[in-house]
């Protein structure tokens, strides 16, 4: 429970030489256009392109800005509570979100998520680096479901793309401060701001600056203290040229860095570590503990450049999008989560990737409207792990692994995707990628490179998706698609073996139903099933030196469905409402390493035939509920938000052992928005 103040100041230029403080006046959130009904237009560009979200023929929850403060989503991962089928996870402190039950949970260096992640459309390619605040947003958009064909990526289970404002010639700004207080006295300061204006006729800037720093609020049970502290600092702008209005070009920098001991683990259930049998173990007895023989770790750096630009043609448009990204990682953790000094695997971890992609798309008015263009990627990344483990007596051996791992990735891929409409309301849509990829895989073990020096291999495969959609009426549109994914094969950057795991495949058939009944309700209704074969997944090693194993798992069947609503019944109030079902079992996984608690501590290693079993991070339902009001006053703008969240039990394991148990998370924020007086 955490008690929050916080105040929001908008500002508006109102001359060249003052800057107004007038939130009355600010512009409506981007990303929404104001409709004849009650409620909000929303534009997404879930299809590389512009177009209203209920004429989108593609499950994909848009989520404001407005929505998302009002939900205490301040970051990615929390966004399961807003959109529904998204589970957020983590694995080694890496960002692992999974949608409808498809998700990563590799660590090894160039294991990318198959639930991608852009920012203004360019791909983040490190897990470490969507830890993405929300600062200054348009909206968010979650797509569910395969992207194959114009994101591409290795999208088998879907996407999140976080959508950030341009520059402004228009200036304006706002600065939000928050205080909080937690457990043990932990206190929480949050300080976001944001400032926008023209520089001259044809240039404008913005500058969005964040800090947020927490104390510990675990209680560190061995040296006393607190754990959990964290400090964040993130500044990032944007640069836009546009010499007409035919052209624009948009730079933007970013600079993240995160210090923090938050990565302090529990063993299950408290006592599920191999600890347990040793004298003088100290071990947690609630939430909220944590017990270990060393200090944990969780820093990183990043540096982001990328470069847009937009060119306008009669009847077509030409889009460009550059990006370069290099991030740290500093990663200390205790293997088993006890004050015994049984193993440690502090991690060095770093990432280099450049992206470019050049799409053309059409811009007329006619039945056919096309998009068509080329990618390519490069990823360089690599690690220094060392698995340190011990017999877990005083003065006992100490034996040290130190794997030093480097992969890269070079892929190239040309998409195009036509939609034309047949009769009138009636559209059809065709899309296919072709995709080639060649991963280079070089294993250093104690300083000595393996025999097999380097190694390489190439995946190539072609995806596609076709989807038919009938508008039956001005608010109304039914849709069915087939659609399919894939992701390239992956070394193991914690063994010693050359070979990589197979590809993963997945299938996808779809319907939706989105409708606006009335002019204050909007409803939107999609089911699914996937064909998933040869998923990719990782769990722990049962040796002593604690490495992952990473396998192919045979096959899962995943269905299910999602139900969206949103209602604005009167002025200044607007009601959300989400539920998710799914039934995402494995299908054929017959030696999945699975593991048996020990009643002396720990666990005992089995492979075992999962077939029938729950997929991880897929639990059977989950729904939330939401509200925000809002009225303006002649001295500003109160507001009230509140937001439930409840999730159906969650497994993390194979074989269903181990599990969250059903749980609900609760938001409320209220505030004025102040208004002061302007000044000419």
């Amino acid at each position: 429970m955490r008690a929050v103040l916080s105040l929001t100041l908008g500002l508006l230029s109102v001359s060249t030489s003052s800057i107004a403080m007038a939130a009355q006046e600010q512009e409506a959130p981007p990303g929404e256009k104001e409709g004849s009904s009650g409620l909000e237009e929303i534009v997404v560009t879930a299809t590389r392109r512009e177009a209203k979200l209920q004429d989108v023929p593609v499950s994909v929850t848009a989520v404001t800005a407005e929505t998302l403060g009002g939900a205490g989503v301040s970051q990615v991962r929390d966004l399961g509570q807003v959109a529904p089928g998204f589970i957020s996870g983590r694995n080694v402190g890496a960002n692992q979100p999974t949608i409808r039950g498809v998700g990563s949970s590799g660590v090894s260096p160039g294991d990318e998520s198959n639930v991608a992640t852009y920012v203004d459309g360019v791909y983040q390619a490190d897990p470490f680096s969507t830890f993405i605040e929300l600062v200054e947003i348009d909206r968010v958009e979650v797509l569910r479901g395969p992207q194959g064909t114009t994101f591409g990526r290795n999208a088998t289970g879907g996407l999140v793309n976080v959508i950030t404002p341009d520059p402004s010639f228009e200036m304006r700004g706002r600065i939000a401060g928050e205080y909080g207080r937690s457990r043990l006295k932990s206190n929480l300061f949050d300080v976001r701001g944001y400032i926008t204006g023209g520089l001259t006729d044809a240039v404008a800037a913005d500058l969005a600056v964040l800090y947020r720093s927490n104390d510990g609020y675990i209680k560190d049970l061995v040296r006393g203290g607190t754990l959990g502290d964290q400090k964040v600092f993130d500044v990032r702008s944007k640069l836009l040229w546009q010499p007409s209005d035919s052209a624009k070009l948009v730079l933007t920098g970013e600079y993240v860095e995160q210090k923090s001991t938050s990565n302090a683990l529990q063993p299950y259930n408290n006592t599920n570590t191999r600890g347990l049998s040793y004298p003088g173990v100290i071990l947690p007895t609630g939430p909220w503990q944590a017990s270990t023989n060393i200090p944990p770790r969780l820093d990183f750096h990043s540096l982001k450049f990328a470069l847009k630009t937009e060119l306008n043609f009669d009847g077509f448009n030409v889009e460009t999008t550059g990006a370069y990204q290099d991030s740290v990682t500093d990663y200390t953790t205790d293997s088993d989560s006890s004050n015994i000094f049984l193993g440690q695997i502090p991690i060095y971890g770093t990432a280099k990737n450049f992206s470019q992609e050049v799409r053309a798309l059409s811009t007329s008015s006619g039945r056919f409207q096309w998009t068509a263009g080329v990618y390519a990627f490069y990823l360089k990344a690599g690690t220094s792990a060392q698995i340190i483990t011990s017999n877990g007596l005083p003065g006992g051996p100490v034996s040290t692994l130190d794997l030093q791992p480097r992969i890269t990735s070079r892929s190239f891929a040309g998409f195009a995707e036509g939609t034309y409409e047949i009769v009138p309301s009636l559209f059809v849509t065709v899309g296919a990628r072709y995709t080639t990829e060649k991963k280079t895989f070089k294993q250093t073990v104690n300083g000595t490179t393996l025999a097999f020096g380097k190694t390489s291999r190439t995946f190539d495969k072609p995806t596609y998706r076709g989807i038919v959609r009938y508008q039956f009426a001005e608010n109304a549109n039914i849709y069915a698609s087939y659609s399919t994914g894939f992701k390239s094969g992956v070394y193991n950057g914690s063994s010693t073996s050359p070979d990589p795991v197979n590809p993963e495949e997945i299938r996808s058939w779809e319907a939706g139903l989105k409708v606006e009944p009335l002019d204050w309700l909007r409803t939107n209704l999609s089911v699914f099933r996937y064909d998933y074969t040869d998923l990719q997944v990782q769990s722990r090693s049962p040796l002593a030196n604690g490495n992952y194993i990473l396998q192919n798992a045979g096959e899962a069947r995943i269905s299910g469905g999602e139900f969206e609503l949103t209602a604005s019944p009167l002025r200044g109030l607007q009601l959300n409402a989400a539920v998710s079902y799914n039934d995402g079992k494995y299908k054929n996984f017959p030696l999945a390493q699975t593991f048996v608690p020990l009643a002396t501590g720990g666990n005992a290693a089995v492979t075992a035939d999962v077939a029938g079993k729950r997929l991880i991070r897929s639990p059977e339902y989950t729904f939330s509920v939401g509200g925000a009001w809002k009225h303006e006053y002649s001295a500003g703008t109160a507001r009230v938000n509140a937001n439930l969240f409840h999730s159906a039990r969650v497994y993390y394991d194979f074989a269903n052992r181990f599990s969250q148990q059903p749980f609900t998370r609760v938001n409320g924020r209220d505030g004025v928005v102040a208004a002061l007086p302007r000044r000419h």
